[in-house]
């Protein structure tokens, strides 16, 4: 495995590590968390299976149809979230992005998958612009709240004997509950979708 194929992998198993965290996380949850848990497993293996190399997976024409209608029912299910949650309008701009390669690619005609791993454009240059941008932004911004902060021994004060080191939640594992966890998951998924985007 060389060059587009080599990435192309990497790209595949970063996003099913992804969303399968994103999974064990839906079962450690609940509430809202464990919806956004749901979008972003969704995305994750969506992802995934996009970004499979050609010579492994040359999908029909339709199934950019079938991504594109997919992603939007997450995007009206994302849009009608949105009250909710502040997280859910990310989940609403990671959709769109999703509908949007699906379309670009669908586009391309019949070599669309071939052209998504070599790079070639299919896509509206202003848009996937405007999409790298709010990645990037969103890649810097969630990178920086993972550096942790250590604070002085004295203002921490001591930690009582036993005490939990999160929250209690569902039946899950309790790792998976862990927010610098979520935060790195995101980042990654991200940083794919910046990775996709390129190629667009």
């Amino acid at each position: 495995m060389h060059g587009p194929a080599l990435s192309g992998w990497l790209m595949v198993a970063l996003c099913v590590a992804t969303g399968v965290y994103c999974l064990l996380r839906m079962r450690a949850c609940a509430g809202e968390e464990r919806r956004s848990a749901g979008a972003e497993a969704v995305m994750g293996f969506g992802m995934a299976s996009m970004a499979l190399p050609a010579a492994v997976l040359s999908p029909p024409e339709w199934s950019w149809a079938v991504y594109a209608a997919v992603f939007g029912g997450a995007t009206l299910h994302a849009l009608m979230a949105v009250r909710h949650g502040r997280h859910h309008l990310h989940h609403l701009v990671g959709s769109l992005a999703m509908v949007y390669m699906a379309v670009a690619m669908a586009s391309a005609g019949a070599g669309a998958h071939a052209g998504h791993t070599a790079g070639t454009a299919g896509g509206i240059p202003v848009l996937t612009g405007g999409l790298l941008l709010y990645y990037g932004v969103y890649v810097l911004h969630t990178g920086a709240r993972l550096v942790p902060v250590v604070a002085p021994a004295a203002v921490r004060g001591p930690v009582p004997a036993g005490a939990p080191s999160v929250a209690v939640g569902g039946p899950g594992p309790a790792w998976a509950r862990r927010p610098e966890l979520t935060l790195a998951c995101r980042l990654s998924m991200a940083l794919a979708m910046l990775g996709m985007l390129l190629t667009v």
